[in-house]
């Protein structure tokens, strides 16, 4: 699926996704998983249920992503979303998001995510704080800041 809107396009094509570019952004910028080899993102990308890259048209390079994991059925975690820090303010995030979760495959799906920040743009989407029903057992990596 492809979706144009000014001068940017969103694609889920995954052979398109800048895997260098992602891979700098998400080792470098990222704070969320700097503990994550270049091996292990290139198995996560591998093994996404859906990505969508955001791409300047002019030049086609690549300045915005997220990635989705999903039973292909009823529920998806979204991860890694992104957007240049040249290119933010100007609504890509919240298109980028609305691509993913409302505009593909899995817009009646459960959707969750760990963040700890853009808590209002994902607030959009209906993402709210877990309710009684949800456990979590945290995975062993440690953060690196």
């Amino acid at each position: 699926m492809q979706i144009v809107t000014g001068e940017f396009e969103f694609d889920d094509n995954p052979a398109r996704v800048d895997r260098d570019r992602l891979w700098r952004f998400l080792s470098q910028e990222a704070y969320w998983g700097r503990w994550r080899t270049r091996p292990v993102i290139e198995q996560q990308l591998d093994s996404a249920w859906r990505v969508v890259g955001v791409y300047q048209r002019a030049t086609g390079i690549m300045v915005g992503f997220a990635r989705a994991v999903s039973d292909g059925a009823g529920f998806a975690y979204l991860a890694d979303v992104y957007i240049d820090k040249d290119f933010r303010g100007q609504g890509l995030g919240v298109a980028l998001v609305d691509v993913m979760i409302e505009q593909g495959p899995g817009a009646a799906f459960r959707w969750t995510l760990h963040t700890s920040d853009a808590h209002g743009l994902y607030q959009r989407f209906g993402f709210t704080q877990p309710d009684r029903t949800y456990l979590e057992r945290p995975g062993r990596h440690q953060p690196t800041s």
